[in-house]
């Protein structure tokens, strides 16, 4: 969802020149709540900072040419979210003298590989950043909003509050005799923690799907750990029911814990599904639009990774908890449409001659899995929100 100051900017912008961008991102570690680093390159004439950008030429969908700029402009190539994040506004003088106004629509880029020559690298200079160095860099105060809400980690340290008890005894100093106390009262269960470590798995697997997705040479490593993956959010989802069943206090309803955990697994199940087709039908031609869902599924478990710490304390996150379940269930929309247009591909490829008719049935059971993960980030979303209504 955009911020009301935000959407009321757009409502009244009058014409301008429509741009695509690109907003490459990476995590700075291997944590689900390790803070994000955003790319930034300078522009070739003024040497201000912004992101790739440029215009989107005929026949090319928006988010592609927004990957092409990010190639050409930073060097960096990874899977793009066909799906904006949003836009911002900025005005140009061209060599004319006019000065015109340019809307740009901007895309989400999970780096994968980073280049070490470029196209453009002659011209501009490229800076890893923190969201909060990106955002202060940057001109545009629309562009400057975006990254500030951008996977933002001050969300989730924020969340992370300690116990009321730890906090009582730190101030009166009991210490020891406190800690004796403390193990008499029931036990509440560590859901959170649970959530949060199934949650890195499944977007470790997202990331390798992704990697998969992408084609090269190392595909059975890519499988392996997505199977890797799998097999350690189960032995998770076990532990969270076994939690469930013996722990007397529990944060939210028992059932929506067994819930939500169950959504987010069998998204992590659908990739491991996937991962094996591939794999059974040595599964080369990787079509557009299996690569546009698989850079929504890994977009949507960067949403999810964000919003699970912040269920921690759900009346103050509720806003942006909202925000950020709204964008999921939005992506799954864009990714029945796009898993559509590819089996529509592809049958028209295929489904006229009876030599391919196998291809269209590997492609379709390709593009199933893949509908059926995003489906599962749906139902995380819808979970989540059922929380914060019961709890906020």
């Amino acid at each position: 969802m955009e911020p009301a100051a935000w959407a009321c900017r757009r409502a009244v912008r009058g014409p301008s020149i429509r741009q695509i961008a690109a907003l490459p991102y990476r995590a700075r570690g291997a944590n689900l709540d390790a803070p994000v680093s955003v790319l930034l390159v300078t522009s070739r004439e003024s040497k201000r900072w912004v992101i790739p950008k440029g215009n989107q030429p005929g026949g090319t969908s928006p988010h592609v040419a927004a990957a092409l700029e990010a190639e050409e402009e930073a060097g960096v190539r990874g899977a793009i979210c066909p799906v904006p994040l949003g836009s911002f506004r900025y005005r140009k003088r061209r060599k004319t003298g006019a000065s015109l106004m340019f809307d740009v629509d901007v895309y989400p880029l999970s780096v994968s590989e980073e280049m070490d020559d470029w196209k453009e690298a002659g011209e501009r200079t490229r800076r890893w950043c923190t969201l909060a160095e990106a955002a202060d860099l940057v001109e545009e105060p629309d562009l400057s909003d975006l990254i500030r809400s951008f996977n933002a980690a001050e969300f989730n340290a924020a969340a992370r509050r300690r116990s009321l008890f730890s906090v009582v005894a730190e101030r009166s100093r009991v210490g020891p005799m406190f800690a004796w106390f403390q193990k008499l009262l029931p036990q509440t269960g560590n859901f959170f923690e649970l959530f949060e470590a199934h949650a890195q798995s499944v977007c470790g697997a997202s990331k390798a799907l992704g990697r998969l997705f992408d084609g090269g040479s190392a595909r059975a490593e890519h499988i392996r750990e997505i199977n890797e993956r799998e097999s350690d959010a189960d032995e998770i989802i076990r532990e969270t029911l076994s939690t469930v069943r013996r722990t007397f206090l529990t944060p939210f309803d028992r059932g929506a814990i067994t819930s939500l955990i169950g959504a987010m697994d069998d998204a992590i199940d659908e990739m491991q599904a996937a991962a094996n087709a591939v794999d059974l039908y040595d599964f080369t031609q990787i079509e557009p639009e299996m690569k546009d869902m698989v850079a929504i599924i890994i977009d949507s478990g960067r949403l999810m990774a964000e919003a699970l710490p912040l269920l921690r304390d759900i009346s103050p996150n509720a806003s942006r908890l909202h925000e950020l379940t709204e964008r999921m269930v939005r992506m799954e929309g864009h990714a029945d449409e796009t898993h559509r247009a590819g089996l529509k591909s592809a049958f028209g490829r295929f489904g006229n001659d009876p030599a391919g008719a196998m291809q269209f049935t590997v492609r379709r059971e390709i593009y199933k899995h893949l509908e059926r993960i995003v489906d599962a980030f749906e139902d995380v979303a819808n979970e989540i929100d059922g929380i914060v209504i019961d709890h906020a």
